[in-house]
C-alpha cells in the first residue's frame, strides 16, 4: 500500500506571507504556453502571434523579435550562436541569437493540432552537429545544425509533439501513437520502442509531452492516466503510477530521487518515490498542471491553468508562496466562488462542442500559465495565455 500525506489546502485561500516581487513583465499579442531559453545576456521565447521574442532579461526590454506565419508554440534551443525553434506553419528556423538573422529554415510535410488540448509542438534539442525535433506530420528529424539540412528521420504513426529528450547517444521520444522510442542520436534506427498501456477512454494512450532521465530511469505521462518510468537501455517498464480520470501531460521533473509531476483532470501535483512510485505527497488544486517543474534550493515551482505559479517545499508539499498572473485576478471571479471552487455557472465539458470551447477559453482567460519556468539565480522566468513574460523574483 503506497504511503500517503495529502496536503489540506482551500486553493482559494489569501495567503498572509509576502507577495513575491515581480521585476518586470513584456506584453506580446497572444497567448504563451512554451517555455524560454536563457543566456548570459538575454530571454528568448515564443507566442501564439507568431513572433519568437529576444529580451533584455535584466530589464525586459526587446532586442529583436522574428516574425513566422505561424504561431510559436515550441521552446526554443540556443547552442553555437545560433537559436532553434518550431511553428506551426510546418517550419523549423535557425537564427543568430545576437541579431535575429534567419540562417536558414527547414520545412517538414506540414503541421497538425490533434485537439485543442494540444497547445505544444515539439521543442529542438541538439547532440553532436544535429538538431533533433518531432512534427506533427508524425516524423522524428535530425538535422544539420549548420545548414539545415535533413540526415535522417524516423517515421511513427502519429503527430509528436513530445520533445526529445537526448541521452547517451539516443533519441528518447513519445508520440501519438502511444508509443515510446529509443532512436540511434546518429542514424534514426529503432534501438526499442514502449507500447503505453491505454484505457478504455484513450485505448492509444497518447504521449502529449517530454520525458526526463534520472535514476537510471526514463520518466513520461500519458493521455492513458499513467505516469511510467523504463529502463533507458532496454526500455523495459520498471513501473506505472495510474492516476484515475486524469491525463498527465506534465513532464516528470526529478530531484533528490523524488518525482514531481502536475495532473489534468484531476487537479493534483504529486511527489512519488522516484524508485518506487509510493506517494510521498499530493497538494490539490482547482485547475491542471501541464508545464513541468522547476527547483530552487528546497522549493519545487510549477505553473498552473488557474494563472498562477507555485512555489511549495519539496519534502513536504507545504505551500510557500504564489504567484498570481494581473489575467488571473481580474478574472477569477468569472469561474471560482470566494473558496476556490468552481461556480456553478461554469462548464468545463459538454455534449455540445461550442460549452466546451467557451469553457477553455474562459480558464485560458486566467491567464494560464502553461510553459515550465526557468530560473536563474534568484529570479524565476514564465510566459501566460494573458500575452505577457513574467520576471518574477523568488
Amino acid at each position: 500500500m503506497k504511503k500517503l500525506v495529502i496536503i489540506l489546502l482551500l486553493t482559494g485561500l489569501q495567503l498572509s506571507s509576502m507577495a513575491q516581487t515581480q521585476v518586470w513583465k513584456f506584453k506580446t499579442k497572444d497567448k504563451i504556453v512554451s517555455a524560454a531559453a536563457i543566456t548570459e545576456t538575454m530571454i528568448l521565447f515564443g507566442s501564439q502571434d507568431g513572433f519568437l521574442y529576444a529580451i533584455n532579461k535584466g530589464i525586459g526590454k526587446e532586442l529583436w523579435k522574428f516574425k513566422t506565419q505561424g504561431e510559436v508554440r515550441s521552446t526554443p534551443k540556443v547552442e553555437k550562436g545560433k537559436v532553434f525553434f518550431n511553428s506551426t506553419n510546418g517550419n523549423v528556423y535557425a537564427l543568430n541569437v545576437n541579431t535575429g538573422e534567419l540562417i536558414w529554415k527547414f520545412t517538414t510535410e506540414g503541421e497538425k493540432q490533434v485537439d485543442m488540448w494540444d497547445y505544444y509542438l515539439s521543442s529542438p534539442k541538439t547532440v553532436d552537429n544535429l538538431l533533433i525535433v518531432g512534427s506533427g506530420d508524425q516524423q522524428v528529424y535530425a538535422l544539420d545544425q549548420t545548414s539545415g539540412a535533413k540526415v535522417w528521420s524516423y517515421k511513427t504513426d502519429g503527430v509528436v509533439h513530445a520533445d526529445p529528450l537526448i541521452y547517451n547517444q539516443k533519441v528518447y521520444i513519445g508520440s501519438f501513437d502511444g508509443n515510446f522510442y529509443a532512436l540511434d542520436a546518429k542514424t534514426g534506427a529503432l534501438k526499442w520502442k514502449f507500447k503505453t498501456i491505454g484505457d478504455a477512454y484513450f485505448p492509444k494512450g497518447e504521449i502529449q509531452n517530454g520525458a526526463s532521465i534520472a535514476n537510471d530511469m526514463i520518466y513520461f505521462g500519458s493521455r492513458d492516466y499513467n505516469v511510467y518510468a523504463l529502463n533507458p537501455e532496454t526500455g523495459t517498464g520498471m513501473w506505472n503510477m495510474k492516476e484515475r480520470g486524469s491525463w498527465v501531460i506534465a513532464t516528470p521533473a526529478q530531484s533528490d530521487k523524488l518525482t514531481f509531476f502536475g495532473t489534468s483532470d484531476t487537479h493534483s501535483f504529486y511527489c512519488l518515490d522516484a524508485y518506487s512510485s509510493d506517494i510521498k505527497w499530493k497538494l490539490p488544486l482547482n485547475e491542471r498542471v501541464y508545464g513541468q517543474a522547476a527547483f530552487y534550493e528546497n522549493l519545487v515551482l510549477f505553473g498552473c491553468f488557474n494563472g498562477k505559479l507555485y512555489a511549495v517545499e519539496k519534502q513536504t508539499g507545504k505551500l510557500f508562496w504564489e504567484f498570481q498572473t494581473q489575467a488571473s485576478k481580474q478574472n477569477w471571479s468569472t469561474i471560482y466562488d470566494d473558496k476556490g471552487h468552481f461556480l456553478p455557472t461554469f462548464h468545463y465539458y459538454g455534449n455540445d462542442m461550442s460549452v466546451t470551447v467557451k469553457g477553455e477559453k474562459q480558464v485560458m482567460d486566467l491567464g494560464s500559465i502553461l510553459g515550465s519556468p526557468i530560473i536563474e539565480r534568484n529570479i524565476v522566468y514564465f510566459g501566460s495565455a494573458d500575452g505577457y513574460f513574467y520576471a518574477v523574483r523568488i
